[in-house]
């Protein structure tokens, strides 16, 4: 059966607990020890449960490699960091998402093993399908996966909205400097921001 047509879509980039738990190996979109930790993911939980509620599909983007990282090329530091530190291997604790930010039954997970969530994978094929040309976007690192997958997105004919309370990076300079760079080119909006976003979009959808 087809998916059902929807405008709208929301895109949760890397919550998994390489990622964003504490004892997660990659530490680019937040320090051991950070403050914002907890923010972050109840910023994240608080998005998910606003596109459930208000019937906006979910599409959880993950990324994951070989444990001999035969699928990991190593033409840039942030790659070659991750084959050190043996961070999210398929089927590790690391590569699975963070309790709390888990998918639902019937909700799309999207693998992917570079930078833009949409270079190499699925996810333009799964947007076509729902026939979603307006996304939300949220995860972690702001400077990494979501500023890279935004550009490919506006790129490619779809409006942005980018939740910025969803989002983190380990320095707050670059975090902020992410934002401004994408106001550019996408809206900005925080927690409450993107719920009434969400609540707008499903009242026209229910409207037609």
């Amino acid at each position: 059966m087809a998916a059902p047509r929807c405008e709208l879509a929301l895109l949760a980039l890397h919550y998994q607990n390489d990622v964003l738990h504490e004892d997660g190996k990659i530490k680019v979109g937040l320090l051991a020890g950070s403050e914002r930790r907890a923010g972050v993911i109840a910023a994240a939980q608080a998005m998910l449960a606003g596109a459930r509620q208000h019937g906006v599909p979910v599409i959880h983007v993950r990324v994951a490699y070989r444990p001999d990282h035969a699928d990991l090329l190593l033409n840039a530091p942030i790659f070659r960091n991750v084959a050190a530190s043996g961070a999210v291997i398929e089927g590790s604790w690391g590569a699975d998402f963070h309790a709390g930010l888990e998918p639902l039954a019937g909700e799309f997970v999207v693998k992917h093993t570079r930078i833009n969530a949409f270079y190499g994978s699925p996810l333009e094929v799964v947007l076509a399908a729902l026939g979603t040309r307006r996304l939300v976007v949220a995860g972690v690192a702001t400077h990494s996966v979501v500023d890279s997958t935004v550009r490919y997105a506006v790129d490619a004919g779809y409006e942005v909205l980018v939740n910025a309370d969803a989002c983190a990076a380990g320095a707050p300079q670059a975090h902020e400097a992410a934002l401004a760079s994408m106001a550019l080119i996408a809206e900005i909006a925080d927690g409450a921001g993107t719920l009434r976003h969400f609540h707008m979009a499903s009242s026209s959808q229910h409207g037609r």
